[in-house]
């Protein structure tokens, strides 16, 4: 994708694309993991299914400021572009973060804590932010993919 823009759009989660292929799962079929046994080659949970996700995407310098700011929840997820480190003074609840590279591999996944300074990640180019707990609950490891299809213009 080239310029990013602020807007939504959906997070399909565990997509190489023989996954996704084989799956023949189309973006916004719920699914969640099942069992505990070790992540499946794309990085999602073992029996976890590829399932789209509403995705709110901030891209401008005012959208990627406030973030999570002022909210009590997030139905789905944030994508904040181009970000490598984010912080959750002033956050009202726990977050999950996924560090995400320009290829959108997973690097890494933490549970943040309202009022913690985020570690900077060299390779970081974009960060999901979600309800904590959901990141796991989706399946989301280190290693894996997420593809992120933005919502037609109006």
């Amino acid at each position: 994708m080239g310029r990013w823009r602020d807007g939504r759009g959906t997070l399909t989660v565990g997509t190489d694309t023989s996954t996704v292929a084989e799956a023949g799962v189309e973006a916004g079929v719920e699914a969640s993991a099942t069992g505990n046994a070790g992540p499946e080659p794309d990085g999602r949970a073992s029996g976890a299914r590829p399932h789209g996700i509403p995705l709110r995407i901030a891209a401008s310098y005012r959208a990627r400021a406030k973030g999570l700011l002022g909210v009590d929840g997030v139905d789905g997820a944030l994508l904040i572009t181009p970000c490598a480190s984010v912080h959750t003074f002033r956050m009202r609840f726990t977050i999950d973060v996924a560090y995400l590279d320009r290829d959108f591999r997973i690097l890494a996944v933490r549970t943040m804590k309202p009022g913690r300074l985020g570690l900077p990640r060299p390779r970081a180019r974009h960060v999901l932010e979600s309800e904590g707990g959901a990141m796991e609950a989706w399946g989301l490891r280190p290693g894996g993919r997420v593809r992120i299809s933005p919502a037609p213009p109006p």
